[in-house]
């Protein structure tokens, strides 16, 4: 399968960089191209990847037409890019935001439905280890505790922190969730950039559960964890070191949950710390860059024309939440006198 990766940036390096080792080790899939407006970046991945280098999506429609494109350019480009992918019958990867705005996330899903092309969306946490070990262990979750902090750095300000960074945990909250938002309150300050850097979101479900969400991209240090609880067991994600913590009060002495790999070194840590009621142990997880199986799922959905583990409706659906917290985020702003801007 040849691939192409449009934008050069930081998204479309690691793109490129995984399409081209998984054809190193034996996947039957090729980077056939790289896009970019600047000249030189397109031209030194090119080279970097052994793929070509082409300067604008329709030179690359015109000249090597691929079967698939990840597509990496800034949030604002994503629906004239994609576009002219799908009407030209190439199945598409689209970064996280799927868009700016929820008319031009319907458009896009329009777009490949006409055109009967595989469309997914750039959430790759659903692709990380644990959030999978994860899945298996939900019964009824009623309450999340959510942070994600970045020190800061130039990559995506082109977007508030809500749709850079908190827009993941957003996708997996829901997803575990499954129910819809009853309300939610928001607040966020803009701290280096023009944009909102560092925003808190309280949010609460039909199905009566809350989330608390903290993202920042102005922190000393780095933090990608998700906490949830729900009756008789807490349950512990990092995203960072790709492993779940359970712990689940038990009703019999005689308990076994055959899905879970108990821990020694985690029980004897128990023993001393919890009552005899609480049984502490860690799923299997398998270590592996959440990149990595991202793009695997969406090649393999290419090839088998099925549809995508993360549609662009699940895109739709975080970007609609997430556009709620920043209108939510500007109108504390108002009531609390201090500037905002808009979403994008």
């Amino acid at each position: 399968m040849q691939v192409a990766v449009i934008g050069g940036g930081a998204f479309g390096r690691n793109h490129a960089r995984v399409y081209h080792e998984l054809h190193k080790q034996g996947e039957p899939v090729r980077l056939a191209a790289i896009v970019d407006s600047d000249r030189a970046r397109a031209d030194a991945l090119a080279a970097q990847f052994g793929a070509k280098s082409f300067y604008s999506v329709q030179q690359l429609l015109e000249l090597a037409k691929p079967q698939a494109a990840s597509v990496a350019v800034p949030t604002v480009h994503h629906l004239d890019v994609a576009r002219a992918l799908l009407k030209a019958g190439v199945d598409v990867l689209i970064e996280k935001p799927l868009a700016t705005s929820l008319h031009e996330a319907d458009e896009l899903i329009r777009l490949a439905h006409t055109a009967g092309r595989i469309a997914q969306v750039g959430h790759l946490e659903r692709f990380n280890p644990a959030v999978r070990a994860a899945i298996p262990l939900i019964t009824r979750p009623m309450f999340f505790e959510v942070h994600r902090l970045s020190p800061f750095g130039p990559r995506a300000l082109d977007v508030d922190v809500v749709l850079d960074l908190m827009i993941h945990d957003l996708d997996i909250v829901l997803s575990f969730v499954n129910s819809p938002v009853k309300e939610l309150r928001a607040v966020g300050l803009p701290i280096l950039s023009d944009k909102v850097d560092i925003a808190n979101v309280r949010m609460e479900f039909e199905s009566g559960c809350v989330a608390n969400f903290t993202a920042s991209r102005v922190s000393t240090e780095r933090v990608r964890k998700l906490r949830f609880f729900q009756p008789r067991q807490y349950i512990s994600l990092d995203y960072s070191r790709q492993d779940v913590l359970v712990i689940t009060v038990e009703t019999q002495p005689t308990l076994k949950q055959p899905q879970i790999e108990q821990s020694i070194a985690a029980q004897a840590a128990a023993t001393q710390a919890l009552p005899p009621q609480f049984a502490i142990a860690k799923p299997k997880t398998m270590q592996e860059e959440p990149l990595k199986g991202e793009l695997q799922s969406f090649l393999d959905a290419v090839r088998r024309r099925t549809p995508p583990v993360v549609t662009l409706e699940d895109g739709r659906r975080a970007l609609a939440v997430a556009l709620e917290i920043l209108a939510s985020i500007r109108e504390h702003a108002r009531r609390a006198g201090i500037g905002v801007r808009g979403a994008v």
